[in-house]
């Protein structure tokens, strides 16, 4: 059976080697696409774009491109993305395609693990009926075997040398709060309560600056601190604790508490106007580089990332 031939929502891993094993890979399923009235999105990195529309040609001009290393600088962003999509072409008379790449050999350890994450949360984030293919290509050739044999486990079907198979460790699962990482040196540390928002807004900015954030971000970094406390305040006891450090060029702020967020994909798409709430986590994704959510029911921890440079 073809990967084609069964209907509603595909999520599917492409291992390619090299440029012509990723144009094999992806060019005929766009153009299939294409010709059958449907819209396709693409969200790579800019030199695999690059690729893609060459081999396209004038065929480039009925595809939507976005960039994926800004799309995706933090994982937790395209969902959201690929739900918009969905939600604008997925009542068309034929399935719409998206090609997103959102791990690369450049991406940090940190940045890895949100990525695999974020992979799994792909499976939960439509519904099995919902008509579309969402397929995510691999480089096979520069990527280690850790990260593959994840990406296994995550997509249900494996495209591989031409072939498509379904993949023998796939494990439809709600990932679980794997602890993250201790800080490398010690963090500088603030517990707050009920009306002291103010205080740790003023202790935020001070120590940024302190540590050469860029001015022009700054204000970001205040706002996705001050919704993750306004957070803390409003759903666990009334406190949270704010850590604070340094590491590999890059201002690392996490904020725990005691409250627990049920949802998986909180954060991970912008709620409705009809929906109260949950659009604090969601504007934190998008001011942040990396955003790091655990939690379960003995509490939370929100870490983000802001680079330096």
């Amino acid at each position: 059976m073809r990967h084609t031939d069964t209907p509603g929502y595909r999520h599917e891993a492409l291992f390619y080697r090299g440029d012509e094993e990723f144009l094999a890979g992806t060019v005929p399923l766009v153009r299939d696409t294409i010709e059958a009235d449907a819209a396709v999105l693409v969200a790579v990195p800019r030199a695999r774009a690059r690729v893609l529309q060459e081999a396209l040609g004038p065929d480039r001009e009925r595809v939507e491109f976005a960039d994926m290393e800004q799309l995706g600088r933090n994982p937790g962003r395209i969902i959201g993305a690929w739900r918009d999509f969905v939600r604008a072409h997925g009542e068309g008379a034929a399935p719409p395609l998206g090609i997103g790449e959102p791990v690369w050999p450049e991406r940090t350890e940190a940045e890895l693990v949100e990525c695999h994450r974020h992979e799994t949360l792909l499976n939960l984030a439509f519904s099995p009926e919902t008509p579309w293919t969402l397929l995510c290509p691999y480089d096979a050739e520069r990527l280690p075997e850790d990260v593959l044999a994840a990406s296994r486990r995550n997509h249900a079907h494996v495209i591989e040398h031409g072939e498509w198979r379904r993949s023998d460790s796939f494990a439809r699962a709600i990932p679980g709060p794997a602890p993250l990482p201790p800080p490398a040196v010690e963090p500088t540390e603030l517990r707050f309560k009920a009306g002291e928002l103010g205080a740790v807004r003023a202790f935020l900015a001070q120590l940024a600056r302190s540590e050469g954030f860029p001015p022009d971000r700054l204000a970001d970094l205040v706002l996705a601190v001050d919704e993750l406390a306004t957070n803390s305040l409003r759903y666990a006891r009334g406190e949270g604790v704010l850590r604070t450090w340094r590491e590999n060029g890059t201002l690392l702020v996490e904020v725990a508490d005691d409250g627990h967020i049920a949802d998986p994909l909180a954060g991970r798409d912008c709620p409705p106007p009809t929906e109260i709430g949950g659009r604090g986590l969601y504007l934190v994704n998008q001011l942040c580089d990396l955003v790091q959510l655990r939690s379960s029911p003995e509490g939370s921890l929100v870490r983000i990332h802001m680079r330096l440079d």
